[in-house]
């Protein structure tokens, strides 16, 4: 998985985005903070556990990485990062094209594991997921407004899908033939930007999410062009912007009571060293919520979000 997920590639490194600390992971096996952005498992977890290949998937980083664990899997992605390069830089996390030479220092050494034909093989054969563009929306655009300057939302979309275009074609590259690319989530919705950008009233930042919906809208015709320009790899669009946009919507249909705050602390603004184990008025069902601090889902969101989803994964690739 790349670049940016709710994944603990960041614990050890010099930034203040990580949660390698209670109470993230409570739910998590043993209860275990690892530096995963939920009260539990995230997507990529969960979509390896539902495809029968290992229960979680370990960051590429972790000093107790196995061997083995390369064979099935691991995971790149760096929580702050985007497709805007601006944007690892302001939160000092692995960039992209950091998180390329790892890849790369990972396909050597696989081959010392299994030989280089089926170091190929595996690459080729493995779903490559991509997920990122919140933080540069959100942080690098709108919060920060590090780049509301220099562009507009037209121009800055076009930076954004520019970046995803040249890492999926890096990534092509290096052998990967199974792309999944998903989309940017309706990023005013979640606690923080409605607390940030939502009004009195805490609406939904609707200047977010036309961002998100306008680089979506790119990104999928980026994406099927590489159906012509590199027809050896499959390259799949996910859509989670209607997806988990419904589920905030009507929180009810699918088993939750709270949709505009997060468990963690007020769960207003909450997130990374703002929700640690002194966050008062942190809620003891966690699972009547949608989002587990102010910017990140629960488990259960991301399973009612993944389980549907992972069904066009398999019937584009298996």
């Amino acid at each position: 998985m790349f670049p940016r997920s709710s994944a603990c590639n960041n614990n050890d490194i010099r930034t203040i985005i990580k949660c390698n600390f209670v109470p993230y992971g409570k739910d998590f096996d043993g209860g275990v903070p690892t530096g995963r952005f939920c009260n539990g498992k995230i997507p990529s977890d969960i979509i390896a556990e539902e495809l029968g290949i290992k229960d979680v998937v370990p960051a590429y980083l972790d000093p107790t990485l196995k061997p083995q664990d390369l064979i099935t899997g691991v995971t790149f992605a760096s929580g702050g990062t985007g497709y805007d390069p601006l944007t690892s830089k302001l939160a000092s996390v692995i960039s992209m094209g950091e998180q390329l030479n790892y890849f790369k220092e990972y396909i050597a050494k696989l081959k010392a594991v299994v030989g280089e034909d089926q170091t190929n093989f595996i690459v080729a054969k493995s779903m490559i997921l991509v997920v990122a563009g919140s933080d540069d929306i959100a942080n690098t655009y709108f919060v920060l407004r590090a780049r509301k300057l220099q562009y507009d939302i037209p121009a800055y979309t076009d930076l954004m899908v520019n970046s995803a275009a040249e890492f999926v074609k890096e990534l092509h590259g290096l052998g990967a033939r199974r792309i999944v690319v998903i989309s940017t989530p309706p990023i005013g919705c979640v606690p923080s930007q409605r607390t940030l950008g939502g009004g009195i009233e805490r609406e939904c930042a609707e200047d977010y999410n036309v961002a998100a919906k306008l680089f979506n809208k790119k990104l999928i015709s980026v994406l099927n062009s590489f159906r012509t320009s590199m027809p050896d790899g499959r390259y799949v669009y996910i859509d989670v912007y209607n997806p988990l946009l419904d589920i905030i919507q009507n929180p009810k249909k699918y088993g939750f009571e709270v949709a505009n705050k997060g468990c963690c602390g007020t769960g207003n603004i909450e997130v990374s060293i703002l929700c640690n184990q002194l966050s008062p008025f942190t809620c003891t069902d966690v699972d009547k919520y949608i989002f587990w601090d102010s910017y990140h889902p629960t488990e259960k969101a991301y399973r009612a979000l993944v389980t549907p989803v992972l069904q066009k994964v398999i019937n584009e690739f298996f």
